[in-house]
């Protein structure tokens, strides 16, 4: 049987030396490097190179695992929405590559992995902050090794908001900036840092109230995912309580404030 914990100390190790990589990088990345994959959406590299690092590492650690991986390093398919493995990795190699493009700090490693379906462990490595946020099922959430919890902020008003822009597919962009304005009225302000993994952590270590933001890939989220369920936090999709990893959409927060969330959204997304 696999002793999950252990396994997360090896992740966070196989993360933080892909994230020493980005790091080495950015002090004299050349932009005139970056490919762009879609409107808003490049990919340099940096996000490349750390990927096949981290694939490299991974199949050390459990070399029966498959992939779900943002560059396609592997062969797989990055927009899968189930797995048929006993074991699947969910790879972000570079979350916030806009914000490493143009030297601006917060962007991260993000990987997490499922057993049979559900999240089992997870590591978000902010490499700005030399951050390593670990989690592991039923055995907690932690920074750089000391245990993390969600804030016990009871209201939307005693709330910072963090949130993403969408980069693709505006049709719903009228409906986002009214949710926008909502929870700007309603709480103590609104973060776009950049980076769902980062969101996510820091929802998980107490920064965060609450996170949320649609049209997102499953290696967006699927480490923040496990990070906040294991600080006592609550994520689900907008409106209902499905899926978050394979739904695109996601509502985090410390669970005191998530009804008030999920409504907040419900009067305007359709």
């Amino acid at each position: 049987m696999t002793d999950f914990s252990q396994l997360s100390l090896g992740l966070a190790e196989v993360c933080r030396r892909a994230g020493q990589f980005i790091h080495q990088e950015a002090t004299s990345f050349d932009r005139s490097r970056v490919e762009t994959k879609g409107l808003h959406d490049m990919v340099s590299y940096v996000d490349q190179e750390a990927e096949r690092l981290l694939v490299a590492g991974l199949r050390e650690l459990l070399p029966e695992a498959g992939f779900i991986t943002e560059e396609g390093t592997t062969g797989g398919n990055s927009l899968a929405t189930t797995t048929d493995t006993e074991y699947t990795w969910i790879i972000d190699p570079l979350d916030g590559t806009t914000n490493f493009i143009h030297g601006l700090p917060c962007y991260c490693v993000s990987v997490g992995l499922l057993h049979n379906g559900e999240l089992a462990a997870g590591v978000v490595y902010e490499v700005t902050r030399d951050e390593t946020f670990r989690a592991v099922r039923g055995g907690g959430a932690f920074c750089n090794d000391r245990p993390i919890r969600v804030s016990d902020a009871a209201t939307l008003g005693q709330s910072l908001i963090a949130t993403g822009f969408p980069y693709t597919k505006f049709g719903q962009l009228d409906d986002y900036l009214q949710i926008l304005g909502a929870f700007m009225q309603r709480t103590h302000g609104v973060r776009r840092v950049g980076s769902a993994a980062a969101d996510l952590a820091w929802v998980a270590a107490g920064r965060f109230e609450g996170f949320f933001e649609f049209n997102l890939n499953s290696y967006d989220v699927a480490a923040g995912i496990l990070l906040v369920r294991e600080a006592g936090g609550k994520v689900t999709q907008f409106l209902e309580d499905g899926d978050p990893l394979f739904g695109r959409q996601v509502v985090a927060s410390n669970g005191h404030v998530h009804a008030e969330m999920q409504q907040t959204i419900g009067q305007f997304w359709k």
